[in-house]
């Protein structure tokens, strides 16, 4: 699935393949670029009529400049997009709750001004039309699964209205999630699935899909490893899988899911699952040293040609209402007897020592690193803690020694792309490196984490990186961007992945439960995956530079709080854009940064659209 390529002599376009998402980049020499006024962007999904994605300003007299009166005017038919790249996630701005999955055709334009700065009318010639399929991710034995992770966002808000709940207040552990859950501003009301749908996006029907190919096949049992676990669809099917003996789970028992004077959600869920549980099935509780914080699905044949493990689902994930409908979050599954098994000693090795880490830390398993490669798997390595403080450090020391090598000299320009729940407060060779990215100008840096210390946003007329956090909301906003849920739920960002040259010779990504900190790797419970696969690795670069860039923007307009923000009307962004007096230029200054060889922005069109 490599990036596929058009030009016109002129324009170039570049579009990549993500987990239901596209990455459309576009170049132009700079000569072409000269009274440039942006790109025009046209979507044809399938069979259905086109349509134009938006672009969040617009000219502030419209009339001066060639428009279609038909279409609003933040459409990039009538107000040009002014960067040389656009992430395009279908269902967040057009085609609704459920978007069509299958071949898209992308029409870019350039669009510029005549000598007086007035826009002239759209030229089909100077037209590039790229055409590629848009799906949820799937290579080979690999296929992936990204949560939406948007709360924080206007088209969560279109979508479900300024006062949607996530989940009802006060009721059972496992509730009807058919049941009406509210209404947007337009009056369309909606349930929880509908809801749930959308944020799960992919993610959630990745292991929904697993989890119903167990129930519905009688052949197959499933061991689990759970951290938080209170999601209403998977505790159900779990239960039923209960009442057949063909489920066993591991479930932390720390203090944050454990107290027997006030049962949590996981002592509620214990408490069902042996009312319900025929043998072999159990619950085994336990949390190693610290946590025990896998989230893992590892299904295995019982009877038959192939039986033994065959498939192991993992990532970032929980199997939590947060970990599903809040968190940034990613699922990997691989259908691979090899991995599997590897995934399926593990989880022996916990049950039948209780979930105990000196134990572990003793066994090959915490030791090696098992590396598979071949048969429609990428070469991959795995690696499973509580580690000795020793095996740690090199495991960990590894991965920032790879960061580190995409700035080497003699390479082809280095570039490191990251979502990760922190890069401070805990020690870690990883974090280090990913805090001294920015000030590297021989790697391209893009990284969001939930801290909101450390940020650093693009600086004109540097080739510095970029950090951005997923709390904005712990800073004021102006209207409406201070208009986003405040779910409280915990973290935006739980993503835990670095992604090494994307495109260049050696990708990698790191990716799974791993927090990439020195103590999970030795007191928790985890699973840390290197999945060495351009394809792959490009997927998660995409979702990466969806989360900066959304956060990007909140960041730079956010100030300290002061705890006098008061509720205002919610307005669209494009509105807010007017309000603030917050308009597209009508000069190709704005061309200047991706042009110059001292600027990061020069660095991204090169990277992605050169």
């Amino acid at each position: 699935m490599p990036p596929v390529t058009a030009t016109n002599g002129t324009l170039t376009v570049t579009v990549y393949r993500g987990d239901a998402k596209t990455l459309v980049a576009f170049d132009l020499p700079k000569k072409a670029a000269a009274r440039l006024a942006g790109f025009t962007i046209a979507v044809k999904a399938g069979g259905a009529a086109p349509y134009y994605l938006l672009n969040q300003l617009q000219f502030k007299t419209p009339a001066d400049h060639a428009q279609d009166p038909t279409l609003p005017a933040n459409s990039s038919f009538n107000a040009p997009i002014h960067k040389f790249r656009w992430v395009h996630v279908p269902g967040v701005a057009h085609q609704g709750l459920q978007p069509y999955f299958g071949t898209y055709r992308y029409t870019i334009t350039p669009r510029y001004f005549d000598t007086h700065g007035s826009m002239q009318p759209l030229d089909p010639s100077t037209s590039v039309t790229v055409a590629v399929r848009v799906a949820p991710f799937q290579k080979g034995h690999v296929r992936l699964g990204f949560t939406r992770g948007f709360t924080q966002s206007q088209a969560f808000v279109r979508h479900f209205g300024l006062d949607a709940k996530i989940q009802p207040s006060g009721t059972d552990l496992i509730f009807d999630t058919s049941a009406e859950a509210g209404s947007n501003a337009a009056g369309d009301r909606y349930t929880y699935d509908d809801a749930y749908a959308w944020l799960g996006f992919t993610a959630r029907s990745t292991i929904l899909d697993l989890l119903d190919d167990v129930v519905s096949t009688k052949t197959l049992q499933l061991d689990v490893f759970a951290y938080d676990l209170n999601e209403p669809g998977v505790l159900s099917r779990l239960l039923t899988l209960a009442a057949q003996g063909r489920v066993r789970v591991i479930l932390d028992n720390a203090a944050l899911h454990h107290n027997a004077t006030k049962p949590k959600r996981e002592d509620q869920f214990e408490a069902l699952f042996t009312a319900a549980a025929k043998a072999p099935a159990a619950v085994l509780r336990g949390h190693f040293s610290r946590y025990a914080h896998d989230k893992v699905f590892i299904v295995t044949k019982t009877s038959g040609r192939g039986k033994g493990p065959v498939k192991v689902l993992t990532g970032s994930t929980n199997f939590s209402i947060t970990g599903l409908y809040v968190n940034s979050n990613h699922v990997v599954i691989v259908n691979d007897a090899r991995v599997a098994g590897e995934y399926a000693a593990v989880f022996e090795a916990a049950w039948t020592d209780a979930v105990k880490a000196p134990a572990f830390r003793k066994l090959p398993l915490s030791t090696t690193t098992f590396s598979v490669s071949g048969s429609g798997v990428p070469a991959m390595d795995v690696t499973f803690s509580p580690h000795t403080t020793a095996d740690a450090a090199r495991i960990l020391n590894d991965v920032a020694a790879r960061i580190e090598e995409e700035g080497a000299d003699g390479r082809v320009k280095g570039s490191v792309l990251f979502a990760v729940m922190q890069v401070d407060g805990s020690e870690s060779p990883v974090y280090e490196a990913l805090r001294s990215l920015h000030d590297n100008a021989a790697i391209f840096s893009y990284g969001i984490s939930d801290s909101t210390d450390g940020i650093v946003l693009y600086r004109p007329k540097t080739k510095g990186g970029v950090l951005v956090t997923g709390k904005p909301a712990s800073a004021v906003l102006p209207p409406p961007f201070n208009q986003v849920p405040g779910v409280g739920l915990g973290h935006q960002v739980h993503h835990k992945f670095v992604v090494c040259g994307f495109n260049g010779p050696d990708p990698v990504v790191y990716c799974g439960s791993s927090n990439l900190a020195s103590g999970g790797e030795v007191e928790n419970g985890d699973n840390l995956l290197a999945i060495r696969d351009g394809d792959i690795a490009t997927v998660f670069a995409i979702e990466a530079l969806a989360l900066v860039d959304h956060f990007d923007f909140l960041d730079g307009i956010a100030s300290a709080p002061d705890g006098k923000t008061t509720a205002t009307p919610p307005a669209s962004k494009p509105q807010a854009a007017v309000d603030a007096g917050w308009y597209l230029s009508t000069t190709d200054r704005w061309t200047q940064p991706y042009y110059d060889p001292d600027d990061l922005r020069y660095v991204d069109r090169e990277l992605f659209g050169g």
